[in-house]
């Protein structure tokens, strides 16, 4: 099944070339993390069609996800 996987900041060059990914049924968000090669301590914040999630939540056929560093600033 395929779905977009957006990566931001620092994450940005990990993204899938089109911003596609094809994966199994059943895939997890921490699945998708592990695919696209981020060390899962770099991700902060994970989304699913806009909604925060874990690692557990799975992922279904046309789903968007959202990977995000942690944030820094002053």
């Amino acid at each position: 099944m395929k779905i977009e996987v957006k990566c931001f900041a620092t994450l940005a060059h990990r993204a899938p070339a089109g911003g596609m990914l094809e994966v199994e049924a059943g895939t997890s968000v921490g699945s998708i993390i592990s695919l696209l090669g981020i060390p899962a301590d770099e991700v902060k914040i994970r989304f699913v069609n806009g909604v925060h999630v874990n690692d557990e939540a799975l992922v279904s056929e046309g789903d968007r996800v959202g990977l995000f560093p942690a944030v820094g600033g002053g």
